[in-house]
């Protein structure tokens, strides 16, 4: 074999090598931006009577980018009630029983390390009965309302869900 040759074949191997060196760092450069702005929602139950006489349900974005909501749903003792925002409330709160409450339609963003209530019952410390209906309220979201949330990054397409029925919800 002829030096010419050896050089070569040398060349050719050098240039595949750097050609699939090239390719797994594009490609884990790729992974690494895509987790970098992975959004990670929890819901918690907040529970305060006799504090600052407050309990709800609070979503947060404890990820690094902002989540997309692609769909929310209400349920209600197992039942689907509707899309959690305005229009559902009637279905699932007594007028006794009328929280704040914060909408989440396909389409909606929640920013990175945002913190917002979904639902909120306070008490504003005029009610005599104020804990009972604070009470009321908690067995209500605790047993028997579930809020469930699917997600995705700017990128799209990862289904990422969430549901305050989940330990991880709570």
């Amino acid at each position: 074999m002829s030096a010419e040759t050896v050089i070569a074949v040398a060349a050719t191997v050098v240039a595949l090598g750097s050609l699939w060196v090239s390719w797994a760092q594009t490609r884990a450069t790729r992974l690494h931006n895509r987790q970098s702005v992975r959004p990670l929602l929890r819901i918690r139950r907040i529970r305060r009577i006799r504090q600052d006489d407050r309990v709800g349900l609070k979503i947060v974005n404890a990820g690094l980018g902002p989540a997309v909501v692609t769909r929310s749903a209400a349920l209600l003792d197992g039942e689907v009630a509707g899309e959690w925002n305005r229009e559902v409330k009637p279905a699932l709160f007594a007028p006794g029983l009328w929280p704040k409450t914060y909408s989440l339609r396909a389409g909606s963003v929640v920013l990175a390390g945002q913190e917002t209530f979904l639902v909120l019952l306070e008490s504003d410390g005029t009610d005599a009965n104020g804990s009972d209906r604070l009470g009321e309220f908690w067995a209500l979201i605790d047993r028997r309302l579930v809020i469930e949330v699917e997600y995705e990054s700017l990128y799209g397409g990862e289904g990422f869900s969430v549901s305050s029925a989940t330990p991880g919800g709570s």
